[in-house]
Order: C-alpha cells, then sequence, then structure tokens
C-alpha cells in the first residue's frame, strides 16, 4: 500500500540504485497527460502477479 500511494510521483521508482533501466518518469507523465485530457487512469496491484492500469478518456 505505501509503494501504490506513490507510483504517479515523479522521480519514483522501486529500482535499485544506480539502475540504468528507468527514472521512474513513465508513470507520472501518463498521468499528467491523462488528466490533461480530463480523463482517469485507474490501477489494481497484486504482489506476485502483477498490475492491471484502465485508463478512461472522454468521447469527443
Amino acid at each position: 500500500m505505501k509503494i501504490q500511494s506513490k507510483i504517479f510521483d515523479p522521480y519514483f521508482t522501486t529500482k535499485e540504485m544506480g539502475s540504468e533501466k528507468g527514472r521512474g518518469l513513465g508513470l507520472s507523465i501518463c498521468y499528467s497527460i491523462i488528466k490533461q485530457h480530463n480523463g482517469l487512469i485507474l490501477f489494481d496491484s497484486k504482489t506476485g502477479v502483477g498490475t492491471t492500469f484502465k485508463i478512461y478518456l472522454p468521447t469527443v
């Protein structure tokens, strides 16, 4: 639950320090773009299973 409350924070990552595989900006950028378009992003995460994201955008 502690991690789930931070996943959309810029630069938040669960990767080891010094890892060159990511910087933690991906989800915060997605969140920002979706919000700018009056959308909604939801997720469900289960340890050892994975995470599912649902993105809702308004129709034009």
